[in-house]
C-alpha cells in the first residue's frame, strides 16, 4: 500500500515538474532586436544574462542605423530596434514603432584610436586635435555610423574640410578599427566600445570637451512585434543597475533622464 502511494505521488511529481516546464516554455518568446554596431559588445554580455533571467531568447541583427532602418523599411520584421534617435522618431511617425515605447538607452561619447604602440596624437585641446587632423596621413571613420555624422560636422566646425577631404577613409563600422589595427590607416574616429573590443588598438582619449558630442542610441518597440511583452521586459532589463554596470565596462554611459 505505502509503495503504491509513493508511486502515485512520484507521478504526481512529475506531472507537476513537466506542467511548469510546458508552463514556462509557452511564456518564453523569441525576440528579434535590430541594433546598432557600438551596443554590440553589451548586448552580446548582457543578453545571455536576460535569457537566463526571462527564459526569453535574443536573436539580434547588427549594423549601423542608417541600414537596419533601410530593413525595415523593405518589409523585415523586428521585435525592437536600437537605433539613433532621429531614426526611432522617423519610424515612430510611420507607425513603425508603438507609442509610448520610446527609451533613451545609453549614449557614447567619440573618440580617437591608433594601433597598439603606435605614438599618440595630441587631442587634448580643439587647436591640438585641429593640428593632429591636418598632419595625419589617414583617418578611418564610420560612413553611416553615428560618431561619422559627428566627425563629418566636426571638420567643418574646425574649418578643416576642404585641407582633410584627401586623407579621409569613410568604411563601414565593423571595417574602422580593424583598419588601423592592420596598419591600414594611420588612426580613426569611432566610439570607445568599438575600441576598447580590439586588442589591436589604443584608446588615444576623447574629443575635447568643448568639441565633443554624445552619439545616443534609443530603442523603441514595433507597433507590429509578435512578442510585444517580452520586448517591453527587455527594454525594461537594460535599464536595470546590472546593465548600467556592463554598459559602462564597455565604453557606453546611461543615459540619465
Amino acid at each position: 500500500m505505502r509503495i503504491s502511494s509513493l508511486a502515485a505521488a512520484a507521478k504526481i511529481a512529475i506531472c507537476v515538474v513537466v506542467l511548469l516546464a510546458q508552463c514556462h516554455a509557452a511564456q518564453a518568446a523569441e525576440v528579434h532586436v535590430f541594433s546598432v554596431l557600438p551596443l554590440k559588445t553589451f548586448l552580446d554580455e548582457l543578453g545571455p544574462q536576460f535569457e537566463r533571467t526571462t527564459g526569453h531568447k535574443l536573436t539580434i541583427k547588427y549594423d549601423v542605423s542608417a541600414a537596419l532602418k533601410r530593413q525595415i523599411d523593405a518589409g523585415e520584421t523586428f521585435d525592437v530596434a536600437l537605433l539613433l534617435p532621429a531614426i526611432i522618431d522617423d519610424l515612430l511617425k510611420q507607425g513603425k514603432v508603438a507609442a509610448g515605447t520610446r527609451t533613451d538607452i545609453s549614449r557614447a561619447a567619440v573618440g580617437v584610436a591608433v594601433k597598439k604602440g603606435a605614438p599618440k596624437p595630441d587631442i587634448g585641446s580643439a587647436e591640438a586635435l585641429k593640428n593632429t587632423l591636418l598632419n595625419a596621413k589617414s583617418i578611418a571613420y564610420s560612413a553611416e555610423g553615428g560618431s561619422g555624422i559627428y566627425f563629418k560636422g566636426l571638420l567643418e566646425r574646425l574649418g578643416i574640410a576642404a585641407e582633410t577631404n584627401a586623407k579621409l577613409k569613410p568604411l563601414a563600422s565593423s571595417a574602422v578599427v580593424p583598419s588601423v589595427a592592420k596598419g591600414e590607416v594611420e588612426f580613426a574616429v569611432i566610439s570607445p566600445p568599438a575600441i576598447l573590443a580590439d586588442p589591436g588598438v589604443e584608446l588615444v582619449g576623447l574629443m575635447p570637451k568643448e568639441l565633443q558630442q554624445y552619439v545616443v542610441y534609443t530603442a523603441g518597440v514595433s507597433a507590429a512585434a509578435k512578442e510585444a511583452d517580452a520586448a517591453k521586459a527587455l527594454l525594461k532589463y537594460l535599464a536595470t543597475p546590472a546593465a548600467m554596470l556592463v554598459m559602462k565596462a564597455k565604453g557606453l554611459e546611461p543615459v540619465v533622464p
